[in-house]
């Protein structure tokens, strides 16, 4: 970056509250109050992210009657369902190339139950009267490299060919009718299969729906240990216990109470900024007529989209693994991320040089080495978990939801059927092996982007293992 960039960038960002945008709003609920003593309850949801939510939210919908808690240890949606960008896609597979490349035989299943998926999460936000700013205006995957755009043109004819619709091929000029960004060369649209929203009032939204429906919500109520006892399970918190007939765990990239469960994950974190509400001028000046969501084509991608109060988030690129995977609230401020992400923000959208940064935040992702959720039972099925959603969990939880119900009913589904859902990815390796390896896989994709696309030996032998990352 420039000198005279870089101080552009770094004013811009000067002064940004270190928290996320979404997490800093007046109708923010009051905490719960934490669990003290013995609760007893048929079900007990641990977590109350979007996972946790779901699932407890879906319980009570398919048995009015069942009693379910649910715990939190911090408050509703603060980790990744208060910090991501608000993309709620359809698919369950971290996007379609993913699914078909690991589950080739079953993709128009998992196709036809993601468009399912995403269509009950807005039936449920109106019918619960959810306030998250929900718009289905969908996503375009942008090109702003030769490569990418011939990639992205290849992608559609196989998409026609192979009967998925709804996506629609556009030229540069096209594009940047939509949106105006001299960089912008070409891009997929995907009309329906994402929708916008607000991702921390979602979850403040399922939080309200769960209480009304009478799950009982504790939260700043860690779950500590999980054990057996009797015919159910009991978990340990902080203040007391509660003794549960099943247990669902929607901790996500905290550490699973099922200890085996623990090398299928490591935290990745990503950051994001979000600006000041942009002027009638500045929106004109790049003509974003339609709220589509944009995600550019490297592999060290961003991602971007307007607020209802038309602010632009801007997050991706870096993803930051610490050693050991290790968790710390330090992790969620990078500063020279933040100004990377500054200088390439102007660098799309120079029409809105001046613009500055309200919030720069950051937090973990729980990645797996498939990209996609993973499931799984414990303890003769009294515990189930749903995990790994990389990046695309604010869709796919939901999913996650009803399939651990199912394992924890014992039923047979069009779920459980799955082979996404009978199989597992591969855990990563211990310390340092793990670290160097993801260090590597970084520095690779780093020099594909820089070199037309080109995939050197490292990753094409992580291709070959079923292990490739692009994105």
């Amino acid at each position: 970056m420039a000198p005279v960039a870089m101080s552009a960038a770094a004013q811009s960002i000067a002064g940004a509250k270190p928290l996320s945008f979404w997490l800093d709003d007046p109708g923010r609920p009051e905490a719960l109050p934490a669990l003290t003593g013995d609760e007893h309850c048929d079900l007990l949801v641990i977590g109350a992210g979007y996972s946790g939510l779901w699932t407890a939210l879906l319980a009570k919908e398919r048995e009015p009657e069942r009693d379910v808690v649910l715990i939190e240890g911090r408050e509703t949606g603060w980790a990744a369902s208060g910090r991501n960008g608000g993309f709620c896609a359809a698919s369950l597979t971290h996007g379609l190339p993913n699914g078909l490349e690991r589950w080739p035989d079953e993709i128009e299943k998992l196709e036809e139950l993601g468009a399912r998926n995403l269509d009950a999460i807005e039936e449920a936000v109106a019918r619960y009267g959810i306030d998250c700013e929900f718009e289905r205006t969908g996503e375009i995957d942008v090109a702003t490299q030769p490569h990418q755009l011939e990639e992205l043109r290849e992608w559609h004819q196989e998409l026609e060919r192979r009967g998925f619709g709804g996506v629609e091929f556009l030229d540069g000029d096209a594009l940047r009718a939509h949106v105006d960004s001299p960089t912008f060369l070409g891009g997929l649209w995907d009309r329906r299969g994402v929708a916008m929203l607000h991702p921390a009032k979602l979850a403040w939204g399922l939080k309200q729906a769960c209480l009304d429906l009478g799950v009982r919500i504790y939260e700043h109520t860690r779950g500590l240990e999980l054990a057996r006892t009797g015919t159910g399970m009991a978990v340990r918190t902080p203040g007391g216990r509660v003794l549960a007939r099943h247990v669902a765990l929607g901790t996500n990239i905290f550490p699973s109470l099922v200890k085996r469960v623990r090398p299928y994950t490591v935290p990745v974190y990503d950051y994001a900024l979000m600006t000041e509400p942009l002027t009638e001028d500045q929106l004109a000046a790049i003509g974003w007529k339609n709220r589509q969501g944009l995600g550019d084509s490297a592999n060290q991608f961003h991602y971007f989209r307007l607020s209802a109060d038309n602010r632009i988030l801007w997050g991706g690129y870096d993803a930051i693994y610490p050693y050991g995977g290790r968790l710390s609230a330090a992790l969620d401020q990078r500063p020279e991320t933040f100004l990377k992400l500054a200088g390439q923000f102007f660098e799309c959208f120079p029409q809105l040089a001046g613009v500055r940064f309200t919030h720069a935040w950051g937090g973990a992702i729980d990645t797996c080495s498939r990209f996609s959720a993973f499931f799984g039972t414990a303890h003769r099925g009294r515990v189930a978990y749903a995990a790994g959603y990389t990046g695309l969990g604010v869709g796919a939880t939901r999913f996650g939801a009803e399939v651990m119900l199912d394992l924890l009913a014992g039923d047979e589904t069009e779920r459980t059927a799955l082979e996404m859902v009978r199989g597992k990815p591969m855990p990563f390796p211990p310390e340092p092996f793990a670290w160097a390896g993801i260090e590597l896989t970084k520095r690779s994709l780093a020099r594909a982007d820089d070199n037309g696309g080109h995939r050197n030996l490292w990753l094409r032998t992580m291709d070959r293992l079923g292990l490739g990352f692009d994105s």
